[in-house]
């Protein structure tokens, strides 16, 4: 249960953030207005137009855009659409990269009370019809290259982004721009679950929370974000680790640098060319920054957090960021049903490289057995969380009734309190009575100097129950019984993989997750 002192832990955290910078009395009254009519995601821009003014608000592949110029398109799209139709009783689907149209689409729907559901650009055809049918969509938000998927499904559609000229959103924020009237209630927001396991959920979530620091507030206990900086965000915004970072930035008066698609040679330009002091990025991001040939030469002296999310942290990419950027890294640990859970400071990361780190105040995490009995210390359970931040329910009515909401991933704490992810509850590999955690395993293989990724999973074995096959990315010279050797020397016998598979690279959702189920056989 949320405590007083957990709100002004949030609310101090915020204040030296500068979110909650003294304002004129004018300024305050517009603001307070804003957020009383339309709840946080609503008012986003509006609040941002009132205290930021003419400041670069988003700089994506179009060049910039500033914070007034931001709320007078979001006011002029939520004026187009009322006038056709779409309102409270809507649900607006966004298919989109990372861009400013995105980030409109979102202000409008949440101004006018829609529902929003944010869609993987990942899908394919028969899965974005089934969602777009599951969710029951009035009208959908895409890019143009997505027209292919899109076409024939029987909703009103609006093109966000083209390459070749202007598109829909372009027409309509070039209109009248009117203030609307409040909406009846908050419009809810809906982030789908990234699938990894099965088919994605949609997880339900109010965009006026009860709590409406908790979030932010709590992610500012543990990162350092600071207002007026430029924040460079490369996981898609329609995950919840990427839109939490950037309407994030954005509440802080903070410059989005967004890019399309990521490229990490690209990444590293724009640090240094917009003086970026922040970079949100998953662990594979990292790695391949890392791998940029001319990194020692760009000068990303103002780079002074990058915080990583979305996916495993390894020890020994820890190590490595460290080593080539300094103590700046943090590891957020979150889910989409859960938003933050655990996060990792530098002094974490150096004291226990690659742990998830400790939860923010109002934050409680337990790790239990299959009975649901805690666990002392240095074991591993299943993890579960209760916190302000969980969802509100997954969209197929699936009750979610526990106080401790189960995240699916296993785990342990240390003698710190620190969390340490240990896999996925359903990954957890029964070799010949022997239970064999493929987390453990990846993390040594990725430390070997000559591997630079790897996924192990369990296949059946008629004598064994299943046995181990480890897919591995190599960087140099490498044979699988040298792979063999390595775990040998270093884990027990039957932890060894029996078979071992190289490939070009691991299959993975956007934001960084090995999707384990289309490894080849």
């Amino acid at each position: 249960m949320t405590t007083g002192r957990d709100r002004l832990a949030w609310l101090a955290a915020a204040w030296r953030a500068g979110m909650l910078a003294p304002m004129a009395p004018p300024t305050l009254a517009r603001v307070a207005r804003a957020m009383r009519a339309y709840g946080p995601l609503g008012a986003a821009t509006a609040v941002g137009a009132a205290r930021f003014g003419d400041r670069t608000a988003v700089i994506d592949d179009h060049g910039p855009i500033g914070y007034r110029d931001l709320d007078r398109a979001a006011k002029a799209l939520a004026t187009a659409w009322a006038r056709r139709g779409i309102g409270p009783d809507a649900r607006v689907a966004i298919l989109c990269r990372n861009h400013r149209g995105l980030l409109l689409a979102l202000s409008a729907a949440a101004k006018l009370g829609a529902g929003i559901v944010l869609l993987n650009t990942d899908f394919a055809a028969p899965q974005l019809r089934r969602t777009v049918e599951e969710q029951g969509i009035t009208a959908l938000v895409h890019d143009d290259e997505f027209a292919p998927l899109v076409e024939g499904i029987d909703v009103l559609r609006y093109t966000a982004w083209s390459d070749g000229g202007p598109c829909d959103l372009d027409e309509l924020t070039a209109g009248p721009a009117l203030t609307p009237p409040p909406p009846p209630r908050a419009s809810a927001l809906v982030i789908l679950s990234s699938g990894t396991s099965g088919r994605p959920k949609g997880a339900l979530r109010s965009s006026a929370p009860s709590e409406p620091l908790a979030l932010p507030g709590g992610i500012l206990t543990r990162i350092p974000f600071r207002r007026n900086e430029a924040v460079l965000v490369a996981p898609p915004l329609f995950h919840g680790w990427g839109l939490a970072s950037a309407t994030l930035a954005l509440a802080l008066g903070s410059t989005l640098v967004l890019h399309r698609r990521f490229n990490a040679e690209r990444v590293v330009a724009a640090l240094a060319e917009h003086r970026c002091t922040t970079l949100i990025a998953v662990p594979t991001m990292v790695s391949r920054i890392l791998a940029v040939p001319d990194l020692k030469a760009r000068d990303l002296s103002a780079l002074r957090i990058i915080a990583t999310g979305g996916g495993p942290l390894t020890a020994a990419l820890t190590r490595e960021a460290t080593d080539a950027f300094g103590p700046v890294l943090y590891n957020f640990y979150g889910s989409t049903e859960a938003s933050c859970i655990t996060i990792a400071t530098p002094a974490d990361l150096a004291a226990a490289p690659g742990c998830a780190g400790t939860p923010p105040p109002g934050t409680a995490v337990r790790i239990l057995d299959e009975e649901g009995r805690p666990v002392p210390p240095e074991t591993i359970g299943q993890v579960h969380v209760d916190g302000p931040t969980r969802f509100d329910g997954y969209t197929s009515g699936e009750p979610v009734t526990a106080t401790l909401l189960p995240i699916g991933d296993l785990g342990h704490l240390d003698a710190a309190g620190r969390l340490h992810i240990d896999g996925r509850a359903d990954d957890m590999i029964v070799s010949g009575g022997e239970n064999v955690h493929p987390a453990e395993i990846e993390d040594l293989l990725a430390a070997h100097p000559a591997i630079t990724e790897a996924a192990v999973i369990g296949v059946p074995d008629d004598e064994f129950g299943q046995r181990l096959r480890a897919y591995v990315v190599a960087s140099g010279d490498l044979d699988p019984d040298q792979v063999k050797k390595h775990v040998a020397a270093n884990l027990a016998r039957y932890k060894v993989p029996r078979e071992i598979v190289f490939l070009d690279e691991l299959p993975r959702t956007p934001t960084g997750k090995v999707v384990k189920r289309e490894l080849p056989a």
